[in-house]
């Protein structure tokens, strides 16, 4: 998420030889390639995004150029740059620069185009002047990759000036941005597993309006069952006319199966008594990676996901042990060491970290009322805590409650009882870049009575699981519960900015209704007290729940507790959380792939895939209440979107399937980048389709894509590829009732 040089010294190889003074053949062919764009906002009309410039050299838009303000006393030309990253180049392919410049003295500067260690070379000296002049470079690309880098260099100036930019252009390419996708074999399939007590289904892309044959092979190539399919039509959300071919009715475990259709055929799955069960240990096992605050340790980790502590103020961390506030906004500091990191930055986040904490100790109290003693199990997990009497997953989300404690404001301040909204570094830190290695200063954000109003609802619950195992952490969760829900009385419209963050995201959130019946449902849960009651007047509706709306929880718990509220209650929320399920069901029925997701207007959010699988959350408990099987399918056919049976054929969960994503953007698991570096570990879930296109690789490279396919497994990517808690944590919880519900 950072605009920050990644690379850029001109001693790294660029990428394209340039002629000045270009050959007539040359002038010939390139005039015969297609003018496609490959700089983002080269008008700078408005904005300045994505363009970014060195911390010496400020720039902004102004009367529609770029400026920049240059030091003197830099020592070489890339010193001080302006630039954008993520250009998207082709191997034998000529491109064109053109620019327009101008400066307050007369100087000399570079243009520069380069991919990390390619071997040649566009890096032009150019005479810029006080009156604005264009210029215009060709050459060719030696090397393919999505990641050149476009510089001006203009370090090693005796004097300071202000240097200004207008109408960049690079064209070139035979590929139009957006263009040259192939998703691979038409026949989609879940690339992990099937289980054999369940549906086995495929999507198929076919023209075809009549059904089609398709055939069941082993892992020999013999036929195990043949049918044909049944035609969908045409799936509004990928363009795609899609076939089903059902093969619910095979029932014999194995691995290597595959599915044909005519010539093609699907990636390799199995079919598995209980397939899910690994997946609920990867998925959890997860934010033992994400710790802040302690070392990872190879014994639980692997040796591959091993580091020392990140930000205990060991240089260079500044440390989130006595973190202090944002200038102007509080004269004190906290300890907020532990918790989780949140994403793809090292930022820390109440109301991504609450929704997460709720997850993992819902999906504890769900096992307990259904019997499952598997998500009950002390020795689940490869955690530290792994043998202290406790179910694992309760050990888990107590490192991150704790953190939650930490961020409540401390009593005899003005704000006392409320709850800061975030920590996080001042600016964006590169890609990768290891939390021990951290060295920006962190703040503390001014609290909100969001964030306030999570702590109350994941404290009241924490008191809630906890008075069995802990009697004093409970009691303490609770107080902290309690303090907070009358300071969110006290103020209950102090938001959060939201504007546009640096260094961290906003989570801007300016309706807490949602917040304060959530929050009293998880009180009233804990205490019986009454006077919580009235102001549970949220109901669970078809939009679902996120860390921004949380009303749904509330009914969520209440049919999860059904002893702990008035049987009207009850009855009521159950008949709301089945219609809702039951309108997911009907979403996934009605699409060519099995998303129980149907977005409004064909709108994928950033995110998409955690709404898929709260989705699948909702259904689940449905399940829970009737015990009708079109509610687990229906969670099993969820999975199978998550792993592969859908429109990019891609499994969104690293280490599940063939095309498994494993390039989501993160700064600790940054192999793409750094090959000594791991990719994230099994069981981390990509954020999917984000058919906004909000970030400049999603920008280059997925142009006019169907709203189902706006997704790239690129690290830099992280509108579409970025990894966050509240997502794996919604998966984690998928994942258990499908191992519980195994059969």
């Amino acid at each position: 998420m950072s605009h920050r040089a990644r690379w850029g010294a001109v001693f790294l190889a660029p990428v394209l030889t340039v002629a000045l003074g270009a050959t007539p053949a040359h002038t010939a062919r390139a005039a015969a390639e297609p003018a496609y764009e490959r700089v983002l906002n080269g008008t700078f009309d408005t904005v300045k995004s994505p363009w970014w410039s060195s911390a010496n050299s400020p720039s902004a838009v102004s009367l529609g150029r770029l400026c920049a303000d240059v030091p003197a006393g830099t020592v070489n030309p890339w010193d001080s740059m302006i630039g954008q990253n993520d250009i998207p180049l082709e191997a034998g392919r000529p491109y064109t620069l053109r620019f327009t410049a101008s400066a307050t003295r007369d100087v000399s500067i570079r243009a520069v185009v380069q991919l990390p260690a390619a071997p040649a070379t566009l890096n032009k000296t150019v005479a810029v002047t006080t009156a604005p002049k264009s210029f215009q470079f060709t050459g060719t690309s030696t090397t393919a990759g999505l990641h050149a880098q476009l510089q001006f260099q203009q370090g090693g100036a005796t004097q300071p000036f202000t240097l200004c930019l207008d109408d960049v252009s690079l064209t070139g390419g035979a590929i139009a941005p957006g263009g040259g996708r192939d998703f691979g074999s038409p026949v989609r399939t879940n690339q992990y597993g099937y289980a054999v007590h369940g549906p086995k289904k495929a999507s198929i892309v076919n023209s075809s309006t009549k059904p089609v044959r398709w055939r069941l092979l082993d892992a020999s190539g013999a036929a195990v069952k043949t049918g044909r399919t049944e035609v969908q039509g045409t799936d509004t959300a990928s363009g795609d006319h899609v076939h089903i071919a059902d093969f619910s009715s095979v029932r014999k475990a194995g691995t290597g199966y595959t599915l044909a259709v005519g010539d093609a055929s699907s990636y390799p799955f199995a079919i598995a008594d209980n397939p899910y069960s690994p997946l609920r240990k990867d998925a959890l096992d997860y934010f033992y990676a994400v710790r802040s605050g302690t070392p990872i340790e190879a014994r639980y980790a692997g040796d591959a996901y091993a580091r020392p502590a990140g930000h205990l103020g060991v240089a260079p961390n500044k440390g989130d042990t006595d973190v202090p506030c944002l200038p102007g906004t509080c004269d004190y500091s906290l300890d907020v060491q532990g918790g989780w990191y949140d994403a793809g930055d090292q930022g820390k986040y109440v109301v991504n970290g609450a929704l997460a904490v709720w997850q993992l100790m819902d999906s504890y109290e769900r096992s307990r009322g259904q019997g499952d003693t598997a998500g009950l199990r002390d020795g689940l997990l490869s955690i530290p805590e792994n043998d202290n009497g406790i179910p694992d997953v309760l050990d888990e989300s107590r490192w991150e409650t704790e953190f939650l404690l930490k961020t409540q404001v401390p009593a005899g301040e003005p704000l006392a009882g409320m709850v800061h909204h975030k920590i996080h570094d001042l600016a964006w830190t590169a890609l990768p870049t290891q939390p021990e290695k951290d060295s920006q200063p962190r703040y503390l954000h001014p609290p909100s009575t969001a964030a306030t109003l999570n702590l109350a609802a994941a404290g009241a619950q924490c008191a809630r699981v906890w008075a069995r195992y802990d009697a004093a952490f409970a009691r303490t969760c609770l107080t902290a519960a309690k303090t907070a829900w009358k300071a969110a009385l006290a103020r209950p419209d102090v938001y959060a900015p939201s504007s546009s963050s640096v260094g961290g995201g906003a989570y801007a959130d300016t309706d807490v209704t949602d917040e304060f019946s959530w929050a009293a449902t998880e009180l009233y849960a804990t205490t019986h007290d009454r006077a919580y009651l009235s102001r549970i007047d949220t109901r669970i509706t078809s939009a679902g729940f996120s860390w921004r709306d949380t009303g749904a929880l509330a009914d969520l718990t209440v049919v999860r507790l059904p002893s702990r509220f008035p049987a009207p209650m009850v009855a009521a929320a159950r008949k709301r959380v089945l219609a809702v399920a039951d309108g997911f069901v009907r979403d996934q029925r009605a699409q060519g792939y099995p998303n129980p997701s149907l977005p409004a207007g064909g709108v994928y959010v950033w995110g998409s895939n955690s709404v898929t699988a709260n989705n699948a959350l909702v259904i689940a408990t449905a399940y829970d209440i009737t015990h009708r099987d079109v509610y687990r399918g229906a969670v099993l056919e969820s999975l199978d979107y998550l792993f592969g049976r859908n429109a990019l054929n891609q499994s969104f969960v690293t280490g599940y399937g063939t095309q498994a994503s494993h390039n989501q953007h993160n700064r600790i698991w940054a192999n793409q980048i750094d090959p000594k570096l791991p990719t994230p570990p099994p069981g981390s879930l990509a954020g999917g389709p984000d058919s906004a296109l909000q970030d400049p690789v999603a920008q280059q490279n997925l142009v006019g894509c169907a709203p189902a396919t706006c997704y790239i497994d690129d690290i830099y990517s992280y509108s579409t590829n970025e990894i966050a808690i509240n997502w794996n944590s919604a998966l984690a919880w998928v994942a258990g009732f499908t191992a519980d519900s195994a059969r």
